[in-house]
């Protein structure tokens, strides 16, 4: 039996040498070594052999693997190295050639105006605050002064994830969560930025779009009224779209605001001649505003008899649009790199 330990040790060896294969070196390494290798099945068979040879075969079986198996990890060694210089060598980069140029992404339309608006606004003492895109139905409508069954709920009751839980319809949601954030019950002036969702049945309007709403709260006796809100608008949106407009405020009804205003902006492109981007009419529409209802004040923790305040909202889009010339709503969700990368050059 020795000899036949022998004979395999030397055959393992010459086959070893003679391969040039990691795959097949791995093979040799189960043909010999493995559960079912010629090595291996010697020593299962040792209980056919006497009690004094068994020492003998199972010593020399067992030097025979280690002379093996150390053969085999110095050839892998070797393959791999051998391996390694090859893909080294195939995969040299020539440094002398020109780079090739990477596309350069570009800051979002309606990402620039947020963060324009946010400099403006931090500039005139707000704060900056956030709120949770999936809301209640709590924050989303009753603490904005519609309760169940509001029919101005109707164009907003949307994107229910429970009874309870839905996307959230307007910014406003985070008003409402400001002021009862607020214990102490100290003046507020915040401004928020983010998307908001709506069923939309026609194909000027969006399901998803973004808004930013601003509020101010402040004491009854410093008599914030809609001349504050007027001279605040004046700034936020000269600032933002052209020193040269006007502004015309309309009245109109939002349930959180009393009394209300739709305002407009001279058009941008006939100076208020008329045209057809503002039906003639030499106005476009751009943000809607009040002062703070009472209503809203007293469900969020507010005495209306000791604060006053105003509030308002835009989309975010449509100012984007106003701002950059942009002509079509749709571009602002294509992602398309070639629109993106005007905007670099125009700031």
């Amino acid at each position: 039996m020795q000899a036949q330990i022998k004979t395999i040790k030397e055959k393992a060896i010459h086959e070893i040498e003679k391969t040039e294969d990691l795959k097949i070196l791995n093979d040799l390494r189960v043909k010999y070594l493995g559960k079912k290798g010629e090595l291996t099945l010697i020593l299962r068979g040792m209980g056919a052999l006497s009690p004094e040879e068994r020492p003998i075969i199972g010593s020399a079986v067992n030097k025979a693997k280690e002379e093996v198996e150390a053969l085999i990890i110095e050839k892998e060694e070797k393959l791999e190295q051998q391996e390694l210089n090859k893909k080294l060598q195939e995969e040299t980069i020539d440094i002398t050639l020109p780079s090739t140029k990477i596309v350069r992404g570009s800051k979002h339309p309606v990402n620039r105006v947020i963060e324009e608006i946010e400099d403006l606004f931090v500039s005139m003492g707000y704060d900056v605050e956030v709120g949770p895109e999936l809301e209640t139905d709590e924050f989303c409508f009753e603490r904005l002064n519609l309760p169940k069954g509001h029919p101005a709920r109707d164009m907003q009751d949307s994107f229910y994830i429970t009874n309870e839980y839905l996307l959230r319809t307007q910014t406003s949601s985070v008003q409402a969560r400001t002021m009862l954030k607020n214990t102490e019950k100290t003046p507020i002036r915040m401004i928020c930025a983010g998307k908001t969702y709506r069923r939309e049945d026609d194909a000027t309007h969006s399901h998803q779009f973004s808004q930013v709403e601003g509020l101010v709260v402040d004491y009854k006796e410093r008599n914030v009224s809609l001349a504050d809100l007027k001279g605040t608008l004046e700034v936020f949106v000269k600032r933002l779209i052209g020193e040269n407009l006007d502004l015309r405020f309309r009245p109109s009804y939002f349930p959180f605001t009393e009394p209300s205003y739709e305002v407009d902006v001279t058009c941008f492109k006939c100076s208020g001649k008329g045209c057809p981007l503002c039906k003639q009419t030499g106005w476009i529409e751009i943000l809607g505003a009040g002062i703070v209802h009472p209503n809203v004040l007293r469900m969020n923790g507010y005495d209306p008899d000791k604060f006053s305040g105003f509030a308002f909202g835009t989309g975010l889009e449509r100012l984007a649009m106003f701002k950059y010339g942009i002509t079509d709503m749709r571009y602002l969700y294509t992602n398309d790199v070639r629109f993106l990368k005007q905007f670099d050059r125009k700031d």
